[in-house]
């Protein structure tokens, strides 16, 4: 039986899936089950076609765990008290608990600012609130993750050289694999991307073997619970 190697961007599948499910708060042990329900759905595709699990690669960082003091308030924040951190935490636990499944973890790199929220952003430019009317929640402690598109390239180009696998599958809706993926298409690997029912460029489909969502399509009007 031919096996396949799945590879997760933790920070995209969180966001996409909180998205679908339109879910305030995450609970980590079914968001754990649920990813792991939803990789396992992969290896049944076109004609019954059926594939072996090699491994689920899940990628992200270990959540940020310093105080800081938030700019409008002053009001000292602990990180690690948060409840993005508990989940996180929580989160990588469950993940750790499930058959074949490798945590591979990046840094996630302070950059030692605050930056006014997006939406916000708009609304102070478009005018429709002044910087006096800024709330507490309006603003966001600046983070970038480093080291995991590397390590899912180098995985990519590891397993696809030595022939372990043949077949990836890859839960992103990122642009930066496309070198990873030009290496295992010329190795002779079966290359899908499964971006959870999020549009992709068009150029993307040049360098995948075929487009995949395993993950049912997003409910338009559903409200968040």
């Amino acid at each position: 039986m031919k096996k396949t190697a799945i590879l997760v961007d933790g920070a995209f599948f969180l966001k996409r899936y909180r998205s679908i499910k339109k879910i305030k708060q995450l609970n980590a042990q079914k968001t754990a089950n649920d990813l792991w329900e939803m990789c396992l759905k992969h290896l049944t595709q076109a004609k019954n076609e059926k594939y072996d699990l090699d491994r689920i690669f899940y990628y992200d960082c270990l959540p940020y765990s310093k105080k800081q003091h938030n700019p409008l308030t002053k009001k000292a924040i602990d990180f690690s008290k948060t409840g993005q951190y508990k989940f996180q935490i929580e989160f990588f636990e469950e993940l750790k608990k499930k058959r074949k499944v490798a945590l591979r973890l990046g840094l996630l790199e302070d950059r030692k600012r605050w930056i006014i929220k997006p939406q916000i952003t708009k609304d102070l430019l478009g005018k429709k609130v002044t910087v006096d009317e800024l709330k507490e929640e309006d603003v966001m402690f600046d983070f970038i993750q480093k080291r995991v598109d590397i390590k899912i390239g180098l995985d990519i180009a590891s397993m696809s050289l030595k022939k372990q696998i043949q077949q990836i599958i890859l839960i992103s809706g990122d642009s930066d694999f496309v070198p990873a993926a030009k290496l295992a298409r010329r190795e002779g690997i079966d290359f899908l991307l499964n971006p959870m029912w999020n549009p992709i460029k068009p150029h993307l489909f040049e360098h995948i073997d075929g487009l995949i969502s395993k993950i049912e399509k997003p409910e338009i009007g559903k409200k968040n619970r």
